[in-house]
């Protein structure tokens, strides 16, 4: 007698990847992801590992905000899918003083901008265009989803911004596709940042070419000048903004993204909503109450972010400079907490110690250096490029805002103050160039 559960025991019996969704079969994990737990392994096993692979915010999330979850933990019920009109409001505004105009019926809020991306993906029909290199979960959503990945050349002397004239020069090959650009600013993995003039000559290609464009702006409080710009200001009616939570605030894990449409784009809202309405149904009650507040400001999260601005643009300028006497090329930092160094100036001795690719190189330097970082090929590099992306946040952020904060602007956070809050990755970037120097 056959029983219902016949053909799941079969399906059970069968080849591990039989009934494995295709697009899944050659699916690594997030690179990020997995060399955060590679190196918790590894210290877990008594290793000395200086981690500058995950790109994780040292800072506790401001106090006035922690409170204002605190205020709220007894939140249980469903939230509007969209998200609470509150906050909706508060992003809306918030967005509003950095100019860039769209209203709050415009704004969606999601379980970390990353969900709200593959929604994005999944809902928009269009070819994937990514500048080289770009953070590493862009592709594979394309990847699962099936869409065609298109990536765009950038040069290290341009801090590996794209040029206007190459994504021209793309979209000339079959104009009538749709197409979706994807600008991250400033920029993991690079630490590299637009100026307005290279975002104004950007728009002007994708209004020709009729582009989607998404601004993953996830940075942009975290300019080291202060100064952040946008493509959706050149660009609006064709501009998705991307923000949320993570690094400006210092909470990753809450997961809270925000996704910001004009006015044109409103089919695009509601198709995202429904599938939302899906999926993740709406995002934590008590994280969205909370983030009304992060996204309210006010001089508590001004003093956090000019601190926070102040350490990461020293640390990052010094770790940029460490480098460069050790051979590796690198470009100055401009925002965020990331350098993409370039070891190809010194590929013949490397290639003499048996290291012919940039995931051989990172391989090498945390077995042998301690020091945990991602190839470039893991960000769309060639295998064979020797670039590497270095996350400069293994410090401890609160003690370097308390630090900072009794340091009075305009006196600079010089070596002393490096030192005593950030020596955990000046030893580290001291190793890289110790390793860098061994003699066989």
């Amino acid at each position: 007698m056959t029983t219902t559960l016949e053909p799941v025991a079969a399906a059970v019996s069968s080849g591990p990847l039989d009934h494995l969704h295709e697009a899944l079969r050659d699916l690594k994990p997030s690179a990020t992801v997995a060399i955060n737990e590679r190196s918790a392994e590894l210290q877990r096993s008594g290793r000395q590992v200086f981690r500058l692979g995950f790109g994780q915010s040292p800072f506790p999330v401001p106090e006035v905000v922690v409170e204002e979850l605190r205020q709220h933990a007894h939140r249980k019920d469903y939230l509007p899918v969209r998200g609470l009109p509150e906050l909706r409001q508060a992003v809306a505004d918030h967005h509003r003083m950095l100019g860039i105009d769209y209203g709050p019926e415009q704004v969606l809020i999601g379980p970390g901008s990353k969900e709200l991306m593959f929604h994005l993906q999944l809902a928009y029909g269009g070819d994937l265009l990514l500048p080289s290199p770009s953070w590493v979960s862009y592709a594979p959503q394309a990847r699962i989803l099936g869409h065609r990945i298109e990536w765009l050349p950038t040069q290290a002397e341009d801090g590996w911004c794209l040029r206007a004239a190459d994504l021209d020069r793309l979209c000339r090959q079959q104009p009538e596709r749709p197409r979706l650009l994807v600008l991250n600013d400033p920029s993991n993995p690079t630490g590299s940042a637009f100026s307005d003039e290279a975002l104004e000559e950007l728009a002007e290609v994708a209004r020709r070419h009729r582009l989607l464009v998404l601004s993953d702006e996830i940075y942009g409080l975290l300019n080291h000048d202060g100064e952040h710009g946008s493509i959706a200001r050149f660009y609006p009616e064709g501009t998705i903004v991307s923000g949320g939570l993570s690094k400006w605030c210092g909470a990753g894990g809450w997961r809270l993204g925000v996704f910001l449409f004009p006015e044109q784009l409103s089919w695009l809202v509601d198709a995202i909503a429904t599938l939302a309405s899906e999926t993740f149904t709406t995002t934590s009650a008590p994280i969205q109450y909370a983030a009304v507040r992060a996204f309210q400001g006010g001089p508590e999260i001004d003093d956090y972010l000019f601190q926070s601005r102040r350490v990461l643009g020293a640390l990052g300028r010094r770790v940029a400079s460490r480098l460069r006497t050790a051979g590796v090329e690198v470009a100055e930092p401009r925002g965020g907490f990331y350098l993409f160094p370039d070891f190809s100036a010194l590929a013949e001795e490397l290639h003499g110690r048996g290291i012919d690719s940039s995931e051989a190189l990172c391989d090498r330097l945390l077995d042998e250096a301690g020091v945990a970082l991602l190839p470039g090929s893991d960000f769309g590099r060639p295998a064979e490029e020797l670039t590497v992306r270095l996350a400069y946040v293994n410090f401890d952020g609160r003690q370097a805002l308390e630090s900072a904060a009794r340091i009075a602007p305009p006196i600079p956070l010089e070596e002393d103050f490096l030192r005593d809050c950030c020596g955990d990755t000046l030893e580290a970037i001291n190793r890289v160039c110790d390793w860098l120097d061994v003699r066989d």
